[in-house]
């Protein structure tokens, strides 16, 4: 399974504006293919139950379904903490948070890691401190793995700036749960992203166009 990209959503059905369910299908239609179910606080009976219907909702487009913590649910994608469970278990498609070069440094057979904060968050305030593109870019340098960024990133420009760090795609939670029109808000970052990853022609000084491309999305380790 391909390791997600462009914007990741992450749940959180405590703010989510107007529900959880209108908050995931106003994103997938303004272009989100990637949600992470998080609500690690309800029964597991509850959680199966909500992976099935956002699958549905993700189904539609050819999206996928990836759950916080070891258990899919169902599935066959997890994202786990960075404290564990090691040696890390056996899916088609495995994630870990990361906040540093150790916790990367440990990673064995994870397809991806998300790497957090990069700008200060409204979900976690105080934590940090924030790694601002020239940290992530750092530890992107160091991975194995393709790179999420993560925390704090509300904007087109921030979704660039993470792009040209070397990240993969963006993981965001409250400027899609919170947002008066998740579509909107979803088609403008995803908008962002794919202006941020798409080759552009340029002139060279023999009047020759040429095709560049924006600084590389892919680590060194993304064919694992």
């Amino acid at each position: 399974m391909t390791p997600p990209s462009g914007v990741v959503l992450l749940t959180d059905r405590l703010v989510a504006r107007g529900g959880l369910d209108r908050v995931v299908a106003g994103a997938v239609a303004g272009g989100v293919r990637w949600v992470v179910l998080r609500e690690k606080d309800l029964p597991r009976d509850e959680r199966a139950a909500l992976a099935v219907d956002l699958r549905a909702i993700l189904a539609d487009v050819g999206g996928t379904l990836v759950v916080a913590g070891p258990d899919p649910l169902g599935g066959d994608a997890v994202h786990l903490p960075a404290a564990g469970p090691y040696p890390p278990p056996t899916h088609s498609l495995v994630g870990r948070s990361c906040h540093d070069e150790t916790e990367l440094n440990r990673l064995t057979t994870e397809h991806y890691a998300t790497v957090s904060p990069v700008w200060p968050t409204k979900t976690k305030p105080g934590y940090g401190p924030p790694l601002g593109p020239d940290g992530l870019r750092k530890l992107i340098r160091t991975s194995n793995v393709p790179i999420l960024a993560l925390g704090g990133v509300e904007t087109p420009e921030q979704v660039s700036a993470c792009v040209k760090a070397g990240a993969t795609g963006v993981a965001v939670l409250g400027a899609l749960m919170r947002a008066k029109d998740p579509t909107q808000t979803a088609a403008t970052l995803t908008s962002a992203y794919a202006k941020a990853v798409t080759p552009v022609l340029t002139q060279t000084r023999r009047g020759v166009t040429q095709l560049s491309t924006q600084p590389p999305t892919a680590t060194k380790g993304q064919g694992k």
